[in-house]
């Protein structure tokens, strides 16, 4: 399939056609590099406070050895739900280091969604804010949870600070609810205790697993994207081969600062923050509630920032605010949009207040993610995902798999070293989206053009895509059917000007007297936010095919649809 690979002949000077991922042994190999190559340098800044890499070698180090004493085998699932704060970083290198794999978290979960993933990974352990123990709590007797580290959001603060922002967040803001987990270990005891054993360098391969990225699923449950070491090095060093030159021409020693505001429990900021940070021994301002615009635009203006990887959504609120008139983007090298489509209005906006064009790129969970980039050196607009990036190979394929000509929609289908090893525990879901060859099916409908750019021209039929997060009918749909209220429902995505999309919800009430406040309510109580119906409409029926099956599409379509849109 594509045998020509004619992207190559659009790369800039000096992108390599291939990476090596040999390069390094596994993830441990690269994060302790860097430890040693740039242990003078800050890693991490949050909240007024930073960690420099000797700092976050030291407490990764001790929480791995903390981790290797509870006795789990190699390759045990420790899952981490965190936003972007300190602990994070240190939690993820100290289960890469243990020898363990790394299941990702989103700590907003509600209790339904989370006892799903801890019950599908089999995670044993788990390093969680206090903010959310309550959710933990609710759920750990269907778990295989065993070991519970619980942080405190001053914990990696210092003693003062630290504990001020304790007292403020519990007792001020009032956000951590009361919990009871009896045998649950605080972070900064797991660290003092751990510094009292050996760390054993375990014996990783390519082939081990070091992440389950859960993904939405078409069953209505999340499913596990098995990510190797070899996996994550070689998206790694790919995207490092892309923009490393642009970023690293600041020259002169200078280090790198990156914006973190994409959680770091989303592929794409583990490996565009935490990762390729590393690989330059750059520092990552972490952003642990990018939703406060103001204060962001606040914290933007202390530094002068090289690399900001974000969504289309991100941006455009940013631009809404006044104080971003006073950060200094005279060191901004890349702007990087993904996660969602970029709009045009937002990204000319963009460039005029900082210079520096946001370059979209394109991928998914299961490519660890990224699949195509943009030039770094474009400067404008450009409507595409760019260019397969250095060992990736990209068809377009139709129906039956057959690669398609030029400028012909298909399927994106994608091949290379960043490519999962399938689906935990779903050798039949890992089926339907591998061809023969070893491509990747994504489901999304592209075009190449005869330089090798490729362009979105839709989307899977039926996903929703919310501010960067993918939202699946079929889960939405699952939760509103429990309702012992409702009768039948459907949901499909309509067009919204904060998020670029919004979850619409069709209902048949089974009782007459439900009302949308209601069922609102219910959602706020079993759906993570951006999963939440922003709409609710009644109907005396929905639209079914000859078996039954409702039809999202006819929804879509219906004429009252596109006048609402209006």
């Amino acid at each position: 399939m594509t045998a020509e690979k004619v992207w190559l002949k659009s790369y800039p000077d000096g992108i390599p056609a291939t990476i090596d991922p040999e390069l390094y042994g596994s993830l441990p190999h690269l994060l302790e590099e860097s430890f040693s190559r740039y242990s003078e340098r800050k890693a991490y800044a949050c909240m007024g406070s930073t960690m420099g890499y000797r700092e976050w070698d030291r407490h990764s180090r001790d929480l791995a050895a903390w981790l290797q004493q509870r006795g789990l085998p190699k390759g045990a699932r420790v899952a981490v739900m965190m936003p972007n704060v300190l602990q994070y970083p240190i939690a993820v290198a100290a289960v890469l280091r243990a020898g363990f794999t790394v299941v990702n978290v989103n700590p907003l979960y509600t209790a339904r969604e989370l006892e799903h993933q801890l019950a599908d990974s089999g995670a044993e352990a788990i390093v969680i804010l206090e903010n959310f123990a309550i959710t933990l709590e609710k759920v750990l007797p269907h778990t295989q949870v065993k070991h519970i580290v619980v942080a405190s959001m001053g914990d990696m603060l210092g003693f003062g600070k630290g504990a001020l922002v304790n007292f403020v967040v519990r007792k001020v803001k009032k956000l951590v609810p009361g919990f009871s987990l009896p045998n649950a270990v605080p972070f900064r005891a797991a660290l003092r205790a751990g510094a009292g054993f050996d760390l054993r360098k375990p014996d990783l391969a390519h082939e081990d697993i070091a992440f389950l990225q859960y993904t939405g699923g078409t069953t209505g449950l999340s499913k596990g994207a098995m990510l190797t070491h070899r996996n994550v090095i070689a998206n790694m060093l790919q995207n490092d081969a892309w923009a490393g030159p642009a970023l690293l021409k600041e020259g002169n020693g200078k280090q790198v600062v990156t914006v973190c505001a994409l959680p770091l429990y989303h592929i794409l900021a583990l490996n565009a923050c935490m990762l390729m940070g590393a690989r330059w021994g750059a520092m990552n301002l972490l952003v642990p509630n990018p939703r406060d615009m103001a204060g962001f635009a606040k914290e933007l203006a202390k530094y002068r920032v090289n690399f900001f990887p974000g969504v289309n959504t991100l941006f455009n609120a940013l631009l809404n605010q006044p104080e971003l008139a006073k950060v200094d983007f005279s060191g901004l090298r890349i702007t990087l949009g993904g996660g969602m489509a970029v709009q045009q209005v937002v990204s000319e906006r963009w460039i005029k207040m900082t210079g520096s064009p946001i370059l979209e790129g394109y991928g998914l969970s299961e490519t660890s993610p990224t699949a195509t980039l943009c030039r770094p050196d474009q400067q404008c607009f450009s409507g595409t995902i760019g260019l397969p990036v250095p060992s990736t190979e990209v068809a377009i394929l139709d129906e039956n798999g057959k690669a398609l000509p030029f400028g012909q929609p298909g399927e994106i289908a994608i091949r290379g070293p960043q490519v999962m090893a399938g689906y935990w525990r779903r050798p039949s879901e890992t089926a339907n989206v591998m061809t023969a060859s070893g491509y990747f099916k994504s489901g999304d409908i592209g075009i190449m053009d005869e330089q090798g750019y490729v362009r979105i021209v839709d989307r899977k039929k039926d996903m929703i895509l919310v501010s960067g997060f993918n939202v699946y009918p079929t889960e939405v749909e699952c939760v509103v059917a429990a309702h012992p209220m409702v009768l039948e429902c459907a949901c499909i995505g309509v067009p919204d000007a904060g998020s670029g999309e919004a979850v619409k919800l069709f209902v048949v009430r089974k009782d007459p007297s439900l009302t949308s406040e209601q069922l609102m309510d219910y959602c706020r109580q079993q759906l993570t936010a951006y999963k939440k119906p922003k709409h609710i409409e009644f109907r005396d029926s929905l639209p079914k095919s000859n078996v039954g099956k409702i039809l999202r599409r006819e929804l879509r379509e219906d004429p009252r649809e596109e006048k609402a849109a209006a």
